[in-house]
C-alpha cells in the first residue's frame, strides 16, 4: 500500500525541517556564552607574575568578573565590560592587568594569593557561565639555602677565630712555662752559688 502523493512530500518537508532544527540546536552555544579555561591549575613561586588565562565567546557584549577565594576570605579582583568600563578593586590596583579575551595577569604574587580564582562571564541578556582556576604559591627555597649558607659561614668564621685564640693561649702558656722553668733554674743556681760561697 502506497501513501498518498501529498503525504510523501509533506513527510520530506517535515523531515528536512526537523533535521535543520536538530542541527541548529546541536550547534547552538548553550546560553549564548562559552568559556574555556586552558590551565585550571597553576603553580607559582613568591614574587612571580602569573597569567590566569581564559577564552570566552558570546553573541553580545559580555561582563567579566574575577573573584579570589581563599582561607582569608573572598575578594573581588576586577569587573569589566568589553570596551566600556573597568573596575579594579583597590587591593589589586597596581597588581592586575586585564586582557580582552577575559584573562588577567597578577603581578608579584605572594603567599596570600594562593587559592581559587573564579571568573564569571555574563552576556547582556543575563546568561552567564563560570570558570575556576586553582593557584598554588610556594616560597622560594633559595632564600632558606642562602640563610643556611650564611649561618654556616658565620659559624666557620667564629670557629676559626676560637681555634686561633686557643693556639695563641697554648703558645703563651708554653712560653710562660719555659720562662718560669728557666727562672726557677737560675734561682736554684743562685741559691746553690750562695750556699757554696758561704
Amino acid at each position: 500500500m502506497r501513501p498518498p502523493r501529498g503525504c510523501r512530500r509533506r513527510g520530506v518537508v517535515v523531515g528536512t525541517v526537523t533535521l535543520c532544527l536538530a542541527a541548529g540546536w546541536a550547534l547552538q552555544t548553550p546560553g549564548g556564552v562559552s568559556l574555556t579555561v586552558p590551565q585550571p591549575n597553576i603553580n607559582a613561586t613568591v614574587a612571580q607574575n602569573i597569567l590566569l588565562s581564559v577564552e570566552y565567546s558570546c553573541r553580545g557584549i559580555a561582563t567579566i568578573e574575577w573573584k579570589h577565594v581563599s582561607s582569608w576570605g573572598t575578594t573581588k579582583i576586577v569587573e569589566w565590560k568589553s570596551g566600556n568600563y573597568v573596575n579594579i578593586s583597590a587591593v589589586y590596583k597596581d597588581r592586575v592587568t586585564i586582557f580582552e579575551n577575559g584573562s588577567i595577569q597578577l603581578l608579584n604574587v605572594g603567599m596570600r594569593d594562593a587559592g581559587y580564582y573564579f571568573v564569571t562571564v555574563t552576556e547582556e541578556h543575563g546568561t552567564n557561565t563560570y570558570g575556576a582556576i586553582i593557584v598554588n604559591v610556594y616560597e622560594i627555597i633559595y632564600e632558606d639555602i642562602h640563610f643556611v649558607a650564611v649561618l654556616f659561614a658565620f659559624l666557620a668564621a667564629v670557629s676559626a677565630i676560637l681555634i686561633c685564640f686557643m693556639w695563641l693561649c697554648n703558645k703563651s702558656l708554653h712560653l710562660f712555662q719555659k720562662t718560669t722553668h728557666k727562672l726557677s733554674a737560675s734561682t736554684t743556681e743562685e741559691i746553690e752559688l750562695e750556699t757554696i760561697e758561704c
